[in-house]
């Protein structure tokens, strides 16, 4: 899980930084981002991609990242938004901003998959790396967490939809729901399973 970090060190790149988003799958809310840089090179137990991890062991990990990390940023992209550049371009534009929001330049970026970011730094693209690299787990953590608890609140503000139990993705009850309900503005109104209801 350092390989990636102990490389770009190596190189002579200081402060790098892992990205990662969360949400780009659902049918309603919108798509964040995280980036997060380490000090050193410490290994943190438990940090591990968002995705193999409990709600639980996610908001436990949560707190130490925030704690332990150098820096970190959080972009967020609304569903209007997504709607009118794609969920690609909305996803590279989230990453963006969390980068820019830090209080430290990265000297390198690590990013999940294979799209860089409009940025004016090095950076490195990761096919998997929220399992490979934890600065990226740690950011995806970070996005995963953020963007549940953003649901979870939205879930009193829309009630009927239930967002608090599936976070917007596209289960059975959801797609029910909208099919009753109709979509509200926290729906991706140009996805599958939102359009038809218009």
């Amino acid at each position: 899980m350092l390989d990636f970090e102990r490389k770009a060190r190596q190189e002579g790149h200081v402060f790098v930084a892992g990205v990662d988003e969360a949400g780009r799958g659902p049918l309603a809310g919108p798509v964040v981002a995280a980036a997060v840089i380490f000090s050193d090179l410490t290994r943190f137990d438990g940090i591990d991609d968002s995705k193999k991890m409990t709600e639980k062991q996610r908001a436990a990990q949560f707190d130490l990242i925030r704690d332990k990390a150098l820096a970190y940023g959080v972009g967020i992209v609304d569903a209007p938004t997504i709607d009118r550049i794609n969920i690609l371009q909305a996803s590279r534009l989230a990453m963006k901003i969390a980068v820019e929001q830090m209080e430290r330049v990265p000297d390198l970026l690590l990013i999940d998959g294979n799209q860089k970011i409009e940025v004016g730094l090095a950076q490195r693209t990761v096919i998997k790396g929220d399992s490979l690299s934890q600065s990226i787990a740690a950011a995806s953590i970070l996005a995963k967490v953020i963007r549940d608890r953003m649901m979870a609140r939205y879930d009193a503000t829309y009630p009927g939809y239930e967002f608090k139990r599936h976070k917007g993705y596209g289960t059975a009850l959801h797609r029910e729901r909208i099919r009753q309900l109709g979509p509200c503005v926290l729906h991706r109104k140009s996805f599958k399973g939102v359009k038809e209801f218009l």
